[in-house]
This record gives C-alpha cells, structure tokens and sequence, in this order.
C-alpha cells in the first residue's frame, strides 16, 4: 500500500521518503513541485492551498505524513492549517488512511519548557500556539471518537543536513560561515535542546508503521545533552575552526528589524522558549524501540558538511 508525504520537500520530507523505503515500496511525494528522492517514489504534484486537491493526493493510501510547513506567519497559520487539516482528516476517513500529523512543541504551558514532556499541560502563551493547539484537538476528537487512526509526533527545535531554515543554522551556522558573528535570542546560558532532523524522520516513519504506536503523542528522539545556547555556538565553530563569536539579539532590536524584514516580526511572543531552559524529553519513545539520538557534535558535523556542499 502506498504510504504518502504532504509536504516532502522539507528539512523532514526529504530523509524521511528515504526512511520510509524499509516500509513500502510505494512513497508518493506530494508537494507543490515534488522530486523523486528514491527512484520509485511517485511524485503527486499540488499546490496545498487547493484543499480541492488534498482528496486526489491521499487516495490510495495506507499511511499519511504531514510534515510541511506554511510560510512562517501568524495570520497564514491562522487562515491556513484549519481548513488544510480538516481537509486532510477528512480525506483519511474517507479513504480508511492512518494520519501521522508532524507537530512542534508551542501549544505546551510557559511553565512546560523547563522540561518537556508527552504530558505537558497544553496552554499556549502565543497565537501560533494556539493554532498548534486547534490543530491537536481536530486530530484528537476524530481519534477520541473513533473515526480516525492518529498519532502526533513532536520534535523540539530542530538542526540538521539539507536544512536551511532552523533558527541555529540561520541565526549562527550561516552567519559563522560568512565571517559573522553569530546571533542569539534570549539568554545564551540556558540549556536548550534541539533535535537532529534524520533522528525525527527515522523516528517518525518507524512509529507510521508501528499499529500499536497509534492514538498516542510522542516526542521524537532528541539530545538528552544539556548544552546551553552558546554550547551549541561553540560546537558550530570549532566545527569551522573560527571564533564562536556571538551578537545577542534584544527584543527591541528583533521588533526594530521587523519593520525592514517581515519573518522577523514573527519572533517576539516565542522569546519565552529562549529566556528559560528548553528540555525536551524523548525518553517515552526511547525506552520502548532503543533508539537514542544523534550526538550534537556529529549532528553539526553533519548540519556544516550539508551547508558546505
């Protein structure tokens, strides 16, 4: 049976249709101009915003992964994902297809981020958490009520090859690379965890083939490794054998340069994840299938090899 990707050119889309190959012989790539990653993959091209289109794409299927990712601003998110996950719920119930929904960790409580959990009180203090929070229980009515196979799987902020657009390689890789000095939110003494994307995208295949994984959230594999921002800005530099010079970015200076660079109008209300430690525990998946995550020192090597080609 055909297992699907929504959204398979992304930083998880991408390792993920090569994990997928240990499940099924048949990976359809769906997004707005799909490459094949394996050469059997059926490419389904769409533009997402069609919800007219998402029935056509997940047809056939056996499994179903949403890992995409809409433009990263609040009135998108806002006016996207809600009709786009109804839209994808109902196709899956039409068509008897399991719903795995990639997620991040911003409709958790303020008070979660010191140490993160499956269980985590679920309170956002931001719009986007609220949306991520919508998002959940859509998922988790249709599964409550048994009309939908559902699971969530949860990944802290991420690193990590062929990715471009985490806030680590943005915000310290690029800049390091260019003779810069690296940027930083928040407080760059607090521990802050970041999960390696080929750990998320092994992780995340395995449990779409796992039956009994279903009806359940889980955090995906991730460092247990307490390294605190600036740690993770040192790894990153004595990777490029340069200084781990660093520029810490206030939150007056992020809203000043909202006004030139609109993405970074965005930042301000998820400042909170920064000026505390940001634990995630993925210990409840490790325990149960053995897998740990990537070492951050081999997980940046990686990350710089990618940048470099």
């Amino acid at each position: 049976m055909v297992q699907t990707i929504l959204g398979s050119g992304g930083a998880i889309g991408i390792p993920m249709a090569r994990e997928l190959t240990k499940y099924s012989e048949q990976i359809r790539l769906v997004s707005r101009n799909p490459k094949k990653v394996n050469d059997t993959d059926e490419i389904f091209p769409l533009d997402v915003h069609d919800l007219t289109g998402i029935d056509r794409a997940i047809a056939g299927s056996e499994v179903v992964y949403v890992t995409i990712g809409f433009e990263y601003n609040i009135r998108i998110w806002e006016t996207i994902w809600p009709p786009f996950m109804k839209a994808v719920i109902n196709a899956c119930k039409k068509h008897n297809a399991r719903l795995v929904f990639f997620d991040n960790v911003y409709m958790y409580d303020k008070t979660a981020i010191p140490f993160m959990t499956e269980d985590s009180f679920i309170n956002p203090p931001s719009r986007k958490g609220a949306v991520r929070q919508l998002l959940h229980e859509m998922i988790m009515k249709e599964k409550n009520e048994g009309h939908l196979k559902a699971l969530i799987a949860r990944s802290a902020d991420f690193y990590g090859p062929d990715n471009r657009n985490s806030p680590l390689v943005i915000m310290a890789a690029l800049r390091l690379m260019k003779g810069k000095k690296a940027q930083a939110f928040g407080d760059i003494g607090r521990i802050h965890t970041y999960t390696c994307t080929p750990d998320a995208a092994r992780a995340i295949a395995l449990l779409g083939n796992t039956p009994d994984a279903f009806g359940q959230v889980w955090h995906v594999p991730t460092t247990r490794e307490k390294l605190t921002t600036m740690d993770w800005i040192e790894l990153i530099a004595k990777e490029l054998d340069v200084d781990p010079k660093v520029q810490k970015v206030p939150a007056w200076m992020i809203r000043a340069l909202g006004l030139f660079v609109p993405v970074m109008r965005e930042f301000p209300e998820m400042l909170y994840q920064y000026e505390q430690d940001y634990i995630f525990d993925s210990s409840k998946f490790e325990n149960l299938f053995g897998i740990t995550a990537t070492a951050p020192s081999a997980g940046i090597r990686k990350t710089i090899e990618s940048l470099r080609r």
